[in-house]
């Protein structure tokens, strides 16, 4: 299983500089917090021109991880535990990342390109996930997912696959950037093949970022972890061959300097994520799989970039708008609320089940 993970790590690590070499906006090869924005943008649900496009990298990864669970037998169409506050969750931790200006991989990949900011944000991820790793010492739990039917399971990826028509026949209502990073990809078949072959080896290897620190942190486990290394050794290779790198921390594309806000944005969203059960990446994975609970996951992501990006809360290279500083301080917060109140709603529960059986 170790192989697997290296492998899709390796993988990933490798398809990043790559794309950014056809096309991808630069340090931004794949960053899944970045293109799901994109993705909501070029649906309309937020206005900002200059990141609106139907990143075909998401797409594939998508499909790539239902083919995958097909033929292997894991689709499992499950869901149903504490859907509004995961939506909750997600929403909150998209705002951490477009503070940021990045998810969990593109931390990585950023780290890979030289960017000195990816280091802060960094050690705000590792921060935030072990927080939450201290509730879920504690019992927070969302409760159980149970089998839903199939039907439900299918949802998610046939809007996926009916997402790719417009890459491929224009339609007035899919909005596409002119200028800005929007403006800037791959051709669209590398890009959806790229997002194809990194779904199927996501999906069989379970690669997550937070997951990764999660699990070093809860048992000492650093399988996963492996994962995470192999993006970075085979992004920096690649970056190097390609003449991307550049050290420092000024003058990084689409990044900015303000470090107490990279680190706050990451430990917002490393908290949130952890609290979900895992990174951006895996809960595209994880909804392809059939699982209706991180379908509605990647929404709350989508909808937190819409008001992001509505309201000017997104940071930009020029920094974090006051918007943007009052709403991380108010989603670390919150994130605080949802974890304490489910952490002590199971206590209680508990608590009043070792009473019963006394009695």
């Amino acid at each position: 299983m170790k192989g697997k993970v290296i492998l899709a790590g390796g993988v990933l690590g490798l398809v990043a500089p790559i794309l950014v070499q056809l096309g991808n906006p630069p340090n931004m090869g794949v960053c899944i917090a970045c293109f799901l924005r994109d993705i909501t943008g070029a649906l309309g649900l937020h206005r900002a021109a200059t990141v609106q496009y139907l990143r075909p990298e998401i797409l594939g990864l998508v499909l790539g991880a239902f083919f995958s669970a097909l033929a292997t037998r894991e689709f499992r169409a499950m869901g149903g535990s504490s859907t509004l506050t995961r939506f909750t969750l997600a929403f909150l931790a998209m705002i951490g990342m477009l503070i940021f200006l990045g998810c969990p991989v593109r931390t990585v990949l950023r780290l890979a390109g030289g960017d000195l900011n990816a280091l802060v944000g960094l050690v705000g991820l590792v921060a935030g996930v072990a927080v939450g790793v201290w509730f879920l010492n504690r019992g927070f739990s969302l409760g159980r997912a149970v089998p839903q039917s199939k039907v439900s399971g299918y949802i998610f990826p046939l809007g996926i696959i009916i997402l790719l028509l417009p890459l491929f026949v224009k339609t007035p209502f899919i909005l596409f950037s002119q200028q800005g990073p929007g403006s800037m990809h791959a051709p669209v078949l590398i890009s959806l093949a790229a997002g194809l072959v990194v779904g199927i080896l996501s999906q069989r290897s379970r690669l997550c970022m937070v997951g990764g620190i999660r699990d070093f942190v809860l048992f000492r486990d650093p399988h996963l972890l492996y994962g995470f290394l192999a993006v970075l050794v085979m992004a920096l290779a690649g970056n190097l061959l390609l003449g991307h790198f550049k050290l420092g921390f000024a003058g990084q594309p689409i990044a900015h300097t303000d470090g107490l806000w990279n680190f706050l944005g990451m430990a917002l969203a490393g908290w949130a994520a952890v609290l979900l059960g895992g990174c951006p990446l895996r809960q595209l994975v994880a909804a392809g799989e059939g699982n209706t609970d991180c379908a509605v996951t990647v929404l709350g992501f989508m909808a937190g970039a819409a008001v992001a990006h509505n309201f000017g809360l997104a940071a930009g290279p020029q920094g974090v708008p006051v918007a943007g500083q009052v709403a991380v301080v108010i989603g670390l917060v919150a994130v605080f609320a949802l974890a304490f109140f489910n952490t002590a709603r199971l206590a209680l529960t508990q608590g009043v089940k070792s009473n019963a059986q006394g009695s």
